[in-house]
């Protein structure tokens, strides 16, 4: 488990992912690749990616979780899936502008 709060980096341990915490709060149970992550900075641990989490992540994409009170920023790419407990997270999608005449 993990303090998440807004501006909190944290690296996977199964993969090259890197993430900031956009929106959430509270300690929550963040993977990457079916493994937990840890604090930017800290040491890292080796896990093994789980081939449920391997859809990669995508610099720059935000990905939320179904209740949309979690929302994490991918700053480097990897190979594994962010989630939250066995839940993965979803690619956030783009609010379409407003038309203008």
């Amino acid at each position: 488990m993990v303090a998440l709060k807004p501006g909190a980096r944290f690296t996977s341990n199964a993969c090259a992912t890197e993430a900031i915490v956009v929106k959430g709060a509270g300690d929550v149970d963040l993977r990457c690749g079916g493994v937990a992550m840890s604090p930017a900075g800290g040491d890292p641990v080796d896990g093994e990616l789980s081939p449920d989490a391997s859809g990669g992540t995508q610099m720059g994409k935000r990905y939320v979780d179904a209740e949309d009170t979690v929302e994490i920023l991918c700053t480097k790419p990897g190979d594994g899936s962010l989630g939250i407990s066995d839940a993965l997270l979803d690619l956030k999608e783009a609010k379409p502008l407003p038309a203008s005449d």
